[in-house]
């Protein structure tokens, strides 16, 4: 796959945002957010979600001139409306309206509704990691693809949740950001772009059997009829009932709580409605904000420290990957697919919008 420059895309992002519409503040939050996290190496949540970005404007789903609105507020909560545009912008003013309350009451809650995708969780809850605090993040997902613990057909979205917590390193706080699910859909959708084999266990059939042909499986996702991805787990042997219950959690939270729809309750034609919840809290209430990140950091390198199985693959912990492949990226460029760079090139061209790649 070619290289480029994170600054080429982030031009190129931004030219088609400008082209569907979208305000140019908006527009560079939301350019800014993709392209960190195609630099984490997130291949799935960064500018390969374009396409799909330009199927829900066709389908009328997804409204990029709409404006956010506080709906509702008081000391330590807040609910926001993203109006059905993309998550990026909304999100990041969620979570800063949540870091500014638990600055004041030690604990900032704030729930998003009538939201879309926005990307990779694991920005958002860093948010909270700037101002010192502590960041939990959790979003609904609009497709049925996920397969509950014993069923045939998807019911669940991947769901995913992202936690932060400062270190005393400011350059390598704690960051976990996951899918409930046993990997992202995108994840399948990248290997479908590749022609690369899935690993078997991702993707089940209807009757729990695995699917490792990736065209197949990502065919088979989008239909929404029968299997899908698996929990958390793989497979009830493996204890896929922890991943479905943590699908779950994030469900209530991020959609009940919020006010967004149930996926498998939305008709067709209906908004997709994504759901956010936002949890910020700040350690300086519960004792010295400094003797908190230096107790993770003794956590952290702790297990760092640990005498590995193989000398060849270290104890890492959630961020460390990501820290990694950003200095390589930044240095060699953001690898894509020619595939991808040519459904780029197709929705600028039908945008008549400029193209950088």
């Amino acid at each position: 796959m070619k290289q480029y420059a994170a600054d080429t895309v982030r031009k190129q992002i931004l030219s088609v945002l400008a082209a569907w519409g979208m305000a140019p503040e908006r527009a560079e939050i939301t350019a800014e957010v993709m392209v960190d996290t195609d630099l984490l190496g997130i291949d799935s949540h960064g500018i390969s979600m374009l396409p799909m970005y330009q199927r829900l404007i066709d389908a009328g789903k997804l409204d990029t001139g709409a404006e956010m609105v506080i709906e509702r507020e008081g000391a330590s909560t807040a609910v926001v409306n993203g109006g059905h545009n993309l998550g990026h912008s909304t999100m990041v003013t969620a979570m800063q309206l949540a870091t500014a309350k638990a600055r004041e009451t030690g604990v900032g809650v704030v729930t998003v509704k009538r939201s879309h995708h926005f990307g990779a969780a694991g920005y958002y809850a860093r948010i909270a990691v700037d101002s010192g605090q502590i960041g939990l993040v959790t979003s609904t997902t609009p497709t049925k693809t996920v397969v509950p613990t014993r069923g045939s057909r998807p019911v669940l979205g991947t769901n995913p949740l992202a936690f932060a917590a400062p270190s005393a390193n400011a350059d390598e706080p704690f960051l976990l950001d996951m899918s409930t699910s046993t990997v992202a859909m995108n994840k399948v959708k990248v290997y479908d772009y590749l022609s690369k084999p899935l690993p078997a266990g991702w993707v089940l059939d209807g009757l729990a059997q695995p699917v490792t042909d990736s065209h197949a499986a990502y065919s088979q996702l989008r239909e929404q009829q029968h299997g899908g991805l698996s929990p958390l787990g793989g497979t009830e042997a493996l204890s896929s009932h922890k991943g479905y219950g943590l699908a779950l959690m994030v469900q209530i939270l991020a959609g009940a709580l919020a006010g967004a729809t149930f996926a498998p309750l939305r008709e067709p034609s209906d908004p997709n409605d994504i759901g956010h919840f936002c949890l910020v809290i700040d350690p300086a209430f519960f004792g010295d904000r400094e003797q908190f990140a230096a107790s993770v950091s003794q956590i952290v390198d702790t297990l760092r420290a640990e005498p590995p199985a193989s000398p060849d693959r270290p104890v890492l912990v959630p961020g460390d990957i990501e820290r990694t492949v950003r200095a390589e990226r930044l240095e060699g460029g953001i690898p894509l697919s020619d595939a991808l760079v040519g459904q780029i090139r197709d929705i600028c061209t039908h945008n008549e919008a400029p193209f950088h790649l």
